[in-house]
């Protein structure tokens, strides 16, 4: 199977929408509202249209999809602006193909030639590593959401993509409902 990752196109958002819903209707922590989510950060200002990326198998169909959007870190008087993942979607008949590794590298690429350093991902403490996240805690960077330690996590994009960086991470309004 060959895939294409592309930049999301208006038109894509019902099968965006498709995939986040399928991808998420069987999975515990879900609270099954991913893609509304998704849609309130299309229309905020942490939007990045060339971070919101879609896999198309070989029949252009959309299998999978993945947003990265503004955050910031921030610690007293100073903020470090950045990414946050969230979320990566992948159809389940698609799973473990490599169409999520394909999406997260081709984030990463594009996120670090548009000048991002950072990265922030709240997810599986198993997977994400394999990509070079590590933990926020040991950067003193705090998550404002209860969820395990193991599941926190940041890639610096660049060599000192982290340098200095510590605080608490703001996530924009649009994350939450």
């Amino acid at each position: 199977m060959i895939i294409n990752v592309r930049q999301e196109t208006e038109s894509d958002h019902t099968a965006i929408a498709n995939v986040i819903i399928d991808a998420y209707k069987d999975v515990g922590y879900s609270n099954k509202r991913e893609q509304f989510m998704v849609e309130r950060l299309r229309k905020s200002s942490s939007f990045i249209l060339e971070l919101s990326l879609v896999a198309e198998d070989d029949h252009g169909n959309i299998v999978g999809h993945i947003l990265l959007t503004k955050i910031h870190i921030q610690n007293q008087d100073q903020s470090y602006e950045g990414l946050a993942l969230a979320p990566v979607s992948i159809k389940p008949a698609y799973q473990n193909q490599g169409i999520g590794s394909a999406l997260i590298r081709q984030s990463h690429s594009i996120a670090k030639d548009l000048g991002y350093t950072y990265i922030v991902v709240l997810g599986h403490a198993k997977y994400y590593p394999k990509f070079g996240y590590e933990l926020t805690s040991n950067y003193t960077i705090s998550i404002p959401i209860k969820v395990a330690e193991a599941n926190c996590m940041i890639i610096a994009l660049t060599e000192s993509g982290l340098s200095g960086v510590t605080g608490m991470v703001t996530y924009p309004g649009e994350f939450f409902e």
